[in-house]
């Protein structure tokens, strides 16, 4: 059974829904924040929002759009782990932390063996710019070079001229590190970069996708990004489907309107243009970044989640509570996730339809 609170007092679940419903069906302009769910959550959370003629935002949209809008205005060379698993003799790591962003990464690209078609020659594996020690990997032997989050995009533009045979300003030892590097990099026969927009940002990202670009006017070379936090991957693919954008869309006008920085949830809250918030972080019960707490706000999290102020109702983790569809970093696909300790616990899009339900005949729709 789900547990709810009112500024941390306990209160009955029905009372919550009614409060819920009540607090979003009177305001004037809501958003639908955080979004940290699973397929069916992001569906009903989306669905809320235009009817409710508000907004809605991924908690993770920062590192979404580090990708994303170099997708827009760059291109992107992208393909799923399995085919880099299976082709990539050369696999280039990019930014720190990859490995806290991806558990599996060197289990599923398999970076400990051979590529499939590269006769049993062992991958070459390099990384820019990890932690210290990060590089240090039972079974992989990995060529490194230091770099921090502020200068890989230098370090990644002075790869792609010496890829393209153009001159670069360093000199010396550095000078031939790159060169070698990019002698490598030329050399593969199908090669992969692995990064995380978590991790570095937007110029960075287009950086590298320079490099591939260049790379792929000589030899075969692609990426494989790794998703943002709390299902945003899945989310936005959710989102693209139904209205045609990602998150940061609003449907004040009645119809969906992407804008990146008019539907932030964070500028929304702290300007006062929303006056009203639900936020939803069912994974891990992350905490909105916005400071203001005068704004009446509904929260959707776990168990075990901080919540002093407004209203709280506990909501059961994705995969975990109850079964969920969710895009897979392992397979680029959605796949079902059967719950590993099922629960009573009502799950997002449950708790969603349980408010839905009790809006007075006024609420737009």
């Amino acid at each position: 059974m789900s547990n709810a609170t009112l500024d941390g007092a306990p209160i009955a679940l029905e009372d919550a829904y009614q409060r819920a419903a009540q607090i979003l069906g009177s305001a004037k302009f809501p958003v639908v924040a955080g979004l940290g769910t699973d397929a069916a959550g992001a569906r009903a959370a989306i669905l809320l929002a235009e009817r409710l003629r508000g907004a809605y935002d991924h908690l993770a949209c920062d590192d979404v759009f580090a990708d994303l809008d170099v997708t827009r205005s760059f291109g992107m060379f992208v393909t799923t782990p399995n085919e880099a698993r299976v082709r990539c003799d050369v696999v280039l790591l990019v930014g720190p932390g990859l490995p806290e962003r991806w558990p599996a990464l060197f289990e599923r690209l398999a970076l400990d063996q051979p590529a499939y078609f590269n006769n049993g020659a062992p991958r070459k594996v390099l990384w820019l710019g990890p932690k210290r020690n990060e590089a240090k990997v039972e079974g992989v032997e990995i060529e490194t070079l230091a770099a921090t989050p502020q200068t890989l995009p230098g370090l990644l533009g002075a790869l792609r001229a010496r890829v393209g045979g153009r001159p670069i300003s360093l000199e010396g030892a550095a000078a031939k590190k790159i060169d070698a590097l990019a002698a490598t990099l030329k050399a593969a026969r199908f090669g992969g970069v692995v990064w995380s927009a978590a991790a570095i940002d937007g110029l960075a990202v287009e950086a590298l996708q320079g490099l591939v670009t260049e790379l792929n006017a000589t030899t075969r070379f692609t990426g494989v990004p790794i998703g943002a936090r709390s299902g945003a991957s899945g989310v936005v693919q959710v989102s693209g489907w139904m209205t045609g954008f990602p998150p940061r869309t609003g449907f004040g006008r009645g119809y969906p309107e992407h804008d990146p920085w008019r539907f932030d949830a964070r500028r929304l809250v702290d300007s006062g243009e929303a006056d009203a918030a639900l936020w939803i972080s069912a994974y891990d019960g992350e905490a909105p970044a916005w400071t203001r707490d005068d704004v009446p706000m509904i929260t959707l999290a776990p168990r075990g989640a901080s919540v002093s102020l407004g209203l709280y109702i506990e909501v059961g983790r994705p995969g975990e509570t109850h079964d969920a569809v969710e895009l897979a970093q392992e397979t680029s696909s959605f796949v079902l996730r059967r719950a590993k300790a099922p629960s009573d616990t009502p799950s997002v899009a449950e708790a969603i339809v349980e408010i839905s339900a009790r809006f007075s005949e006024e609420v737009p729709c």
